[in-house]
Formats: structure tokens, C-alpha cells, sequence
């Protein structure tokens, strides 16, 4: 009985020696892949999971890297800074077993996120229809001759990024099926800059229709925020929900930075300054699981729609959307931040959705090209509100980001704006341009003290730069405060 005892214990010291001797295979995640772009001029981080005290050896564009899994498994190595490269090469990465991703190339990597505006598919694109976009040949067309092996596109949904594949598979060339579904503000802005800049470029959709702010982040991230517990502000809508599957497995996948479209769901909640702290807490996560402060951070101002009619069951006034653009705009206090302006991309004010994603992409491009990249003489962004004074019974404004001067885009007098007295009543205005100045006047307001601009939910209006970039909603008596958090 004792040597039958004996001989089971030595039998299952001798499987755990085994079990302990024997290697795990050397797994990476999904997002690296065929067919991926690798962020040019950035140190690149390759990672995965191997058995504990695994030998890894990475080798890619003449370099060879090595390093040791750690006790948890996981090792990372970091290959040194890349030129652009257009050619495909291949990136190896071995250890008891050996991975070989194909078809990679060096470029511009950026991420985009936010809500169905975001997600807005390619194959939406091309039911779009307007007068100035009926030709051959138009954006209406793209999916159709769309071939550019140069643009790579990858997906992500709620559920990819859970586990690895061993296919290796998820990023595709940005054309037939996998760019159908793709976004289109994501591709627009890709397929400008790979133009401009004559380099590859990727781009990661990580976007839900319907979602809010707060799922794109932890709860840690509003903790850094001291004004939601000064303020008593609380936090809901499933902090961290998307966060954990659809973000925080994409990091520390080097790239260059964020395009952001959302807050459509912010406006239905009638949330004014608190968005703005949401989007200090999210930027300032985003920037700290990358391991950098200094990821620039690009933003769509939501467009102009019947906010008020849409949500009929809840109190709502039509001055609401204005002070949630307001609050988009004041987040331009975060450093290394733009934000682009859609008051004249909606062909529906019923429709929470503008199909001119085109444009969307390029001007979002355009703020990449000139804050981003450094090209001289790009104009990215229209009109915006800078100072004001009083003289006599009118108020002079005066607005940076002017490009070639300001302008009626239609040629009529300029409309939606307004002044208004001491007793704070506004009302329509009279606006003439002067130079790089807008003179604002009306006879029912003999003494000024304020005036404002596109202060309403269905504003469209003419006043843009000469460069055909419409002006910044905003109201010179906001009284409103954002302060930075101190990092």
C-alpha cells in the first residue's frame, strides 16, 4: 500500500516537471497582424504572452530584437524608430514557435473612436446624393474605385480584440468588402493624408453608434479629475464598458494620434461644461495607456439637428445644442487638441446623421497636416471668436484663424447674428465685415454689451473664411469656466 502511495507521488512530481519544462506558444494580439501599417519615425512596440522565461526573438526591417517572458508570460520589445517604407516586408517573431506577419509597411497610424457618426459606413456613402455631387468620379463614387494598397484599415469590434487569432488576419486594404463597412470620416481622412504626405497611412475604427462619453474610459480616468467630486457631478453611462475591449487591447500600439466623433448623446443629456471635463478625463487616459502626454487630439463639433423635436418627452430648449457646442469648444484649452466645425454638412435638419463624411475626413486632415505634420500654409480651421469691444451702438468682433479673410459663403448679408443690452435680451443683428472684423448692430439696442452667433440648434450659417471654412459658434458672454487639470 505504502509503495503504491510512493509511486502516485512520484508519478505527479513527475507530471508537474514536465508540465513545467514544456513551453507555451508565443501568442501576440489580435491588432498585430498581416497587412498592418508599423507608425514611422516612433519607437514600435511589438508584445504578446509566451511561457514564463520564453526566449522571444522579433526581427523586422534589419533589426533583431530578443527579450525574456516575464513570470506572467508576457514580454514586449521595442524595435527603434522607422522611415516611412512603402514596400511590404515581412515581421518575424519566434520563440518555441514561430509567427511571420506578411505584408506589412511603415507609415502614419491614427486611431478613431466615438459614436455612429464615427462608425458611419462607407456603404452609406454611396447613397448620398446632392446637387454638387452627382458626377462621375465624386466621393459618392469612392467604393466603387477605391483600390490603394497603400491604405490599410482595420475594425474593431466588441468582441475581436477579446482573444487572439491565429490567423493573423483583421487588417485589410482599404477598398471592397472590408472598406464597405469601414468608417467613412476614418477613410476620407486616411486617403487625404496618404495624398498629401506621399506615405502610408493606417487607420484603427474603434466606434459604437449610440455610445456616450463615459464607456471609452475607465473609472480611474474621471478619478483624476478632482471637478467631479468638487462639483458632486456624477459619473454614469458604464465607465470603462467599450473601454476594456475595444481600446485598452489597441494600446501600445504605436501611432500618432486620435480622431474623435461624438457627442450627439451628450446633447440629448442637455450637458453642458461637465462634457468638457469628460473630455479632459479621456484624453488624458487615452494619452497615459500610450505612454504619451503629447498624442494629438482631433474632434468633430456635432452638427446642427432638431435636438428639440427629436427628444419631445424631456424639457428642452433650442438654446441647449448651442452650449454643448460651446462646451466642444472649450476643450480646446487641452493642449494638443483641434476640433473641426460641421454647421454646413447637414442635408437634413432631421437627420442626426450628416452624410458629408468626405468633408469631415478632410477637414479633419487638415488639422492634422498643419498642428500635426507642420505644413506651412495650411488654413485648418474657419473663423473663430477672439475679442470684442463696444463703440458707440455696435460691437466689434475680432476672430483668429481668418486664412485669406472673412467672407459671406453665399454672398448674402451674414445671418444668425445676434446682440444684445444689459437686460440680456437678444435679437437678430445686422453684421457687416471690415477687414478681419464684424461689426455687429441693431436699432433695438442702443448701449451693447454682448452678441452672439449661431445660438441656436438648426444654425446654418454664411459666415465662413475665404478658404470655405464656416466660423465657430460661440457667445462672447459665456460664463462658463473650464480649468485644466494640472498633470
Amino acid at each position: 500500500m505504502l509503495l503504491r502511495k510512493y509511486i502516485v507521488i512520484v508519478f505527479l512530481i513527475s507530471c508537474s516537471a514536465i508540465a513545467s519544462n514544456s513551453f507555451a506558444a508565443v501568442v501576440i494580439p489580435k491588432i498585430l497582424g498581416n497587412g498592418m501599417v508599423l507608425q514611422r519615425d516612433k519607437p514600435v512596440p511589438i508584445w504578446g504572452t509566451a511561457t514564463a522565461g520564453e526566449n522571444v526573438t522579433v526581427k523586422f526591417n534589419s533589426q533583431v530584437k530578443k527579450t525574456i517572458a516575464d513570470a506572467t508570460g508576457k514580454w514586449e520589445v521595442m524595435l527603434d524608430p522607422m522611415k516611412a517604407s512603402p514596400t511590404p516586408q515581412v515581421l518575424e517573431i519566434s520563440g518555441t514557435n514561430t509567427i511571420k506577419l506578411d505584408n506589412i509597411l511603415v507609415g502614419e497610424v491614427w486611431l478613431c473612436s466615438g459614436q455612429s457618426n464615427m462608425s458611419y459606413e462607407m456603404r452609406k456613402n454611396s447613397k448620398v446624393r446632392r446637387p454638387d455631387t452627382t458626377t462621375v468620379n465624386t466621393p459618392i463614387d469612392e467604393l466603387d474605385k477605391a483600390h490603394n494598397p497603400q491604405i490599410r484599415i482595420f475594425l474593431v469590434t466588441q468582441h475581436n480584440l477579446r482573444t487572439p487569432d491565429s490567423t493573423h488576419s483583421g487588417w485589410d486594404v482599404a477598398e471592397g468588402t472590408a472598406l464597405r463597412n469601414f468608417s467613412a470620416a476614418g477613410y476620407f481622412f486616411a486617403k487625404n493624408l496618404n495624398h498629401d504626405l506621399h506615405v502610408p497611412v493606417g487607420i484603427i475604427c474603434s466606434a459604437i453608434s449610440g455610445s456616450r462619453i463615459e464607456p471609452w474610459m475607465p473609472t480611474e480616468a474621471f478619478d483624476a479629475i478632482p471637478y467631479f467630486k468638487q462639483n458632486n457631478v456624477k459619473v454614469d453611462g458604464d465607465p470603462g464598458k467599450l473601454y476594456v475591449n475595444m481600446i485598452s487591447p489597441v494600446a501600445p500600439y504605436a501611432l500618432r494620434g486620435f480622431l474623435w466623433y461624438q457627442g450627439e448623446s451628450g446633447a440629448y443629456l442637455g450637458e453642458t461644461i461637465s462634457y468638457t471635463y469628460k473630455m479632459e478625463a479621456l484624453i488624458n487616459w487615452w494619452r497615459h495607456i500610450w505612454g504619451d502626454n503629447n498624442l494629438p487630439f482631433y474632434y468633430v463639433q456635432i452638427a446642427p439637428f432638431y435636438y428639440s423635436r427629436a427628444k419631445s418627452n424631456i424639457t428642452y430648449t433650442i438654446y441647449t445644442e448651442p452650449e454643448f457646442r460651446e462646451a466642444q469648444t472649450m476643450a480646446l484649452k487641452i493642449p494638443h487638441t483641434g476640433m473641426i466645425v460641421t454647421t454646413d454638412l447637414n442635408d437634413s435638419l432631421t437627420n442626426i446623421h450628416p452624410a458629408f463624411k468626405w468633408v469631415v475626413g478632410r477637414r479633419l486632415e487638415l488639422q492634422a497636416l498643419a498642428n500635426t505634420y507642420c505644413k506651412k500654409n495650411v488654413v485648418f480651421s474657419g473663423p473663430m471668436y477672439q475679442s470684442m469691444h463696444v463703440k458707440g451702438n455696435k460691437i466689434i468682433l475680432d476672430f483668429k484663424y481668418v486664412g485669406d479673410g472673412l467672407v459671406s459663403h453665399d454672398g448674402k448679408p451674414l445671418d444668425y447674428f445676434e446682440i444684445a443690452g444689459s437686460d440680456g435680451k437678444f435679437v437678430a443683428a445686422k453684421a457687416v465685415i471690415e477687414g478681419n472684423k464684424v461689426l455687429v448692430s441693431s436699432p433695438e439696442v442702443m448701449n451693447p454689451v454682448a452678441a452672439r452667433f449661431a445660438w441656436t440648434e438648426v444654425a446654418e450659417p454664411n459666415f465662413y473664411n475665404k478658404n470655405g471654412l464656416p466660423a465657430v459658434p460661440f457667445r462672447t458672454d459665456n460664463p462658463l469656466k473650464f480649468t485644466l487639470t494640472a498633470n
